[in-house]
């Protein structure tokens, strides 16, 4: 964590693909703090991306810890590859995982942070059970699938709820948001309580990617700070 407490992790979504490592290590360059990598199965989502050689070749590079983020159905078929792999956070969707609590002790038993996510549309109260045993729990402000959505204004309830919630079971694990964060809505989802600020196309969309990273850190973290 950064001294704000506030994290940066740029989304590789909306990187390009064939200069993976140039933008990497662009964003490294403006102190991105982790690496996010959408896992998409075409199935829990209507979109395919990367899968375990990507992380595995990520690691390889990458000096930041890679936040995989798997939105894919039967998650638990994969933890163990996606780990072996390098992933350092793995989060899942509680509207994916049949069985959530075991899900996440898995993850953590390999050594690895373990999240949960919810979509839009899925409310807290479903994290209430499983909250005291996460790492970070990721709030999804867009509909997931697809990069450069519109920001869904309901999900800054859903974080000042977490947080509220957090806070009643003695966590002090981060609110991770991820979908349609730039330096306005970042520096509101900050306001509202999350602290890891996923972004792809405010920084890879943009001329500057390691310009724009800082950039949004500079917002956010004035934000945690006031």
């Amino acid at each position: 964590m950064t001294l704000s407490g506030i994290q940066i992790a740029p989304s590789i979504l909306s990187a390009d693909f064939a200069h993976l490592g140039r933008d990497i290590a662009a964003v490294e360059r403006g102190g991105a703090d982790l690496i996010h990598v959408d896992v998409m199965d075409g199935h829990f989502v209507p979109n395919i991306t990367i899968g375990v050689p990507v992380v595995k070749a990520l690691k390889k590079f990458a000096t930041r810890p890679l936040d995989v983020h798997l939105m894919i159905s039967e998650p638990d078929r994969y933890i163990d590859d996606f780990a072996n792999a390098g992933a350092d956070m793995i989060s899942v969707h509680v509207e994916a995982a049949t069985h959530l609590h075991r899900t996440i002790g898995h993850i953590k038993s390999r050594g690895v942070k373990a999240g949960a996510v919810i979509n839009p549309a899925t409310p807290v109260t479903m994290l209430e059970d499983i909250l005291a045993d996460l790492d970070f729990v990721l709030v999804m402000s867009v509909n997931p699938g697809f990069s450069g959505q519109a920001f869904i204004r309901h999900s800054l309830d859903k974080v000042r709820r977490l947080r509220e919630m957090l806070h009643q079971v003695g966590s002090a694990a981060p609110i991770e948001i991820d979908g349609g964060i730039d330096p306005l809505t970042a520096a509101e989802a900050v306001s509202a309580g999350a602290s890891i600020l996923v972004a792809g196309q405010a920084v890879f969309g943009t001329p500057d990617a390691e310009a724009a990273t800082r950039a949004l850190r500079t917002v956010a973290t004035a934000v945690a700070r006031a």
